[in-house]
């Protein structure tokens, strides 16, 4: 051991004393301080460094210029960063670089899990990283065993799951048009309960579908109210998005007060020509109920025709009761045909273009609208829909909206942008472009060509307006512990490439995508990252 002396560590002192004061009078020589050599930030090493984009980190604030460093699974820091040891640097320059987008609204819950299409590709070519399943109360009611599935295989996307509330009811009450019993209910609530402790991020109820359209207020709200006090939210395919939206959308408010629980609308819109502006009333009740101290929002797919089943768009509830060989006997039944044919007229003459997605006994009506096969073959439009509601039941197409009102909606600031659609792969089917459009159609259509909205507001509706209503904490925003789920994309060529004729065509300009920190887009092409994780909602309750 060396042992040095008073008098060495004095000269030393003096020595680093002399060097310090050298460096203080080089620094002011050259127009520096010690102050800005302290601010000075250290490197920031990263396995993917995000380099010289303009950032929209979901907050709706305008794009800055920043990096954006990722390590692992999560982003590290956000700014103007000093590389240290980097592992891929991508040139970010003239690029808009935003948190991955969150569908809220879509149904890919057995697409999802199926071998030959869990990649999501045509939603992560949007610069989707995470699906919300379970909506219009459709999809799996055992959530532990569902999202068990997305751990064991994978996903293209991150999944998160809602309690499908028609599915729920089937369970116990089947399909029938029925009030549960007491004792019923109180098994609704167990199921619900259970649900929600399994990871489930809400309840979702579809109104307009069987068994859901039997359910009145007090059922659907005694169902909620579990999912409020876990902290989860409602969302709801409302009763009617036309003569009755309104009465429609204060329903779904009062479930909220009663249950104590935010409320979210599925794809607001007034279909019908004669309801078309209603949307602006029934934002007003909204904004009221949100003046009132309510957690209420929406969301939207930008476009003027929505897509479901025939039967779901054209026959009464009571006549779908019992599921769809019930529903098949009334229309083979001359004397309950007889009782069908009012309501199916009328429904038939507030859409008068409802197009064929695919129809298997004949092949030739796909792409085609019921009056375009109604003039061909010289029948009225009823015959052809009741041999349509028959013999296949397809789904279809309704152009019903105005873009008017499309465009009111989608610069409401608590409007959310999802697809209702659904992971799929290309096919002889003329189905709904949203699957393949709706993200970069209203990023780049909309808010950038149209100038419809700001930029900023396209991508907040798209990250963490969703994120917010989740209520996730660590995705929907671009900062430091945010797990890096991420898009880049080109603002002069972002733009969607699906049409209702041409409905599988991919987006343009979306040249990387990040699921947790895993590339699943690179250079515009999907890599099959199976990178999704299985997204669980802590509940606020103990287990």
């Amino acid at each position: 051991m060396t042992i040095v002396g008073r008098d060495e560590l004095t000269a030393a002192g003096f020595r680093v004393l002399r060097g310090a004061w050298a460096l203080a009078l080089a620094l002011v020589l050259f127009g520096h301080s010690l102050e800005a050599i302290a601010q000075t930030p250290p490197p920031v090493d990263a396995d993917i460094l995000l380099r010289g984009g303009q950032v929209l980190d979901g907050t709706g604030s305008p794009a800055v210029a920043a990096d954006v460093a990722i390590i692992g699974d999560r982003i590290v820091a956000v700014g103007q960063l000093t590389p240290g040891k980097i592992g891929e640097t991508i040139d970010c320059t003239g690029l808009i670089v935003a948190p991955g987008f969150i569908d809220l609204h879509n149904h890919s819950d057995e697409s999802i899990v199926a071998d030959d299409t869990r990649t999501a590709e045509n939603y992560i070519r949007q610069g989707c990283t995470t699906l919300v399943t379970g909506n219009c109360g459709g999809g799996a009611v055992d959530v532990a065993k569902y999202l068990a599935e997305i751990d064991a295989h994978g996903a293209g996307t991150n999944i998160a799951h809602l309690i499908p509330h028609g599915s729920t009811r089937a369970l116990v009450l089947g399909r029938r048009q029925v009030d549960p019993t007491p004792e019923e209910l109180a098994r609704l609530q167990e199921l619900v309960d259970k649900g929600m402790r399994e990871g489930a991020w809400g309840i979702a109820t579809g109104l307009i579908y069987i068994p859901g359209a039997y359910s009145k207020i007090d059922e659907l709200a005694a169902m909620t109210e579990p999912v409020g006090r876990h902290g989860g939210f409602y969302a709801s395919h409302i009763r009617s998005e036309d003569n009755a939206l309104l009465e429609a959308v204060s329903e779904a408010i009062e479930i909220g007060r009663r249950a104590n629980t935010p409320v979210h609308i599925s794809h607001l819109k007034a279909s019908g020509k004669p309801y078309w502006g209603m949307v602006r009333a029934a934002a007003k009740l909204i904004e009221d109920a949100q003046a009132a101290g309510q957690r209420v929002t929406a969301d939207q797919y930008p476009y003027t025709a929505s897509s479901t089943s025939l039967e779901a768009m054209l026959l009464p509830d009571w006549a779908r009761e019992g599921g769809r060989e019930a529903t098949m006997a009334r229309l083979a039944d001359p004397a309950q045909l007889e009782k069908i044919r009012p309501a199916l007229q009328i429904a038939l003459d507030e859409r008068p273009h409802v197009r064929i997605v695919s129809y298997g006994p004949k092949p030739e009506y796909t792409g085609k609208a019921i009056h375009e096969i109604a003039a061909a073959e010289d029948r009225p439009q009823i015959e052809v829909a009741i041999e349509l509601l028959r013999d296949g039941s397809p789904a279809a197409i309704n152009f019903g909206m105005t873009e008017e009102d499309v465009r009111f909606v989608m610069q409401r600031p608590w409007v959310a942008t999802a697809s209702d659609g659904s992971v799929k792969e290309p096919s002889g089917d003329m189905v709904h472009p949203r699957s393949f459009g709706t993200f970069p159609r209203k990023i780049g259509f909309y808010a950038i060509k149209e100038k419809v909205l700001p930029l900023e507001q396209a991508v907040r509706s798209a990250s963490g307006l969703p994120a917010d209503v989740l209520g996730f904490v660590d995705r929907g925003y671009l900062k430091p512990g945010q797990f890096a789920d991420v898009v880049v994309f080109n603002p002069e060529t972002i733009i969607d490439g699906a049409t209702f004729d041409q409905p599988f065509e991919a987006p343009q300009g979306i040249p990387w995508v990040f699921v947790n920190g895993k590339a699943a887009v690179k250079n515009g092409e999907p890599t099959k990252s199976l990178s999704g994780r299985a997204l669980r909602h802590p509940s606020k309750l103990p287990h």
